[in-house]
C-alpha cells in the first residue's frame, strides 16, 4: 500500500489514530506515490516499531516507513572529512531521477539500475552516513533520539505531515533543480543552507 502525502482520507492510509499497541498492522508504507516500480515486498507493520525495536530488528517495510520523503539524500552534497569532524555543504541540485516537483524519486525501486552509485541506506553503512540531514529518522534513532513530531509515523495524517514538514523547512520539492546539464562549476554555486546535517 502506498500513502500519497495528497490524499486527504485517513481510511485510505490503512494508519488509524486509535490503533491498539498490540493490533498488528495489515499493510506497509511507502512514501513513493504512484511509483509504478515500488519495492514489491510487502510486511506488516508492527506497532510503534521505532520506539519498540533496534533499527537492526526491522523488518524491509518498517525500514522503509522511517523515510520521510524528504528527498534531501538524494541532493549532491559536498563532504570534508579529513578533519575530526565532518563539514557537509548541500546544494540544490538533485540526482538525475528525482521529480523535483513532487521531491520524490521517479524510479525508487530500480534506481540503482538508473544510477549505480546511488547509495542505499542500509544498517550496515548508517554509521557513515552522519551527513544524513539532521530531521533524518534513521539518524535521530541511530543517536538514540525520537522522530520528528511531524513524521508519518507519529501524526498517521499525510496532509497534516506534509503541512507540517513544510513548516519545518524540510524537503526538496519545489526547490531543487536536476544535476542534468549541469557542470560541476555551476554545482559548487549551488550550495544551500536550508538542509541541517
Amino acid at each position: 500500500m502506498t500513502i500519497n502525502f495528497l490524499n486527504k482520507n485517513d481510511e485510505q492510509s490503512g494508519l488509524h489514530s486509535g490503533v491498539h499497541p498490540d493490533a498488528k498492522l495489515e499493510q506497509s508504507v511507502s512514501l513513493f506515490p504512484n511509483n509504478a516500480d515500488t519495492d514489491s515486498r510487502s510486511e506488516p507493520l508492527r506497532p510503534q516499531f521505532w520506539s519498540r525495536f533496534a533499527l537492526n530488528e526491522l523488518n524491509h517495510s518498517e525500514w522503509e516507513a522511517l523515510c520521510d520523503g524528504c528527498g534531501s539524500c538524494c541532493l549532491i552534497k559536498y563532504i570534508d572529512n579529513d578533519d575530526d569532524e565532518e563539514l557537509v555543504e548541500y546544494t540544490d541540485v538533485t540526482c538525475q531521477l528525482m521529480d523535483c516537483a513532487t521531491g520524490y524519486c521517479q524510479h525508487y525501486a530500480t534506481r540503482q539500475e538508473h544510477v549505480p552509485d546511488c547509495i542505499q541506506l542500509t544498517m550496515d553503512n548508517l554509521p557513515n552516513m552522519m551527513w544524513l540531514p539532521s530531521h533524518c529518522a534513521y539518524k535521530r534513532l541511530y543517536k538514540g533520539q525520537n522522530l520528528p513530531s511531524w513524521h508519518l509515523l507519529l501524526t498517521q495524517d499525510a496532509v497534516v505531515t506534509q503541512h507540517e514538514m513544510r513548516a519545518a523547512n524540510v524537503g526538496v520539492a519545489g526547490r531543487c533543480v536536476s544535476e542534468i546539464g549541469m557542470s560541476d562549476e555551476e554545482m559548487e554555486t549551488r550550495v544551500v543552507n536550508w538542509v541541517n546535517p
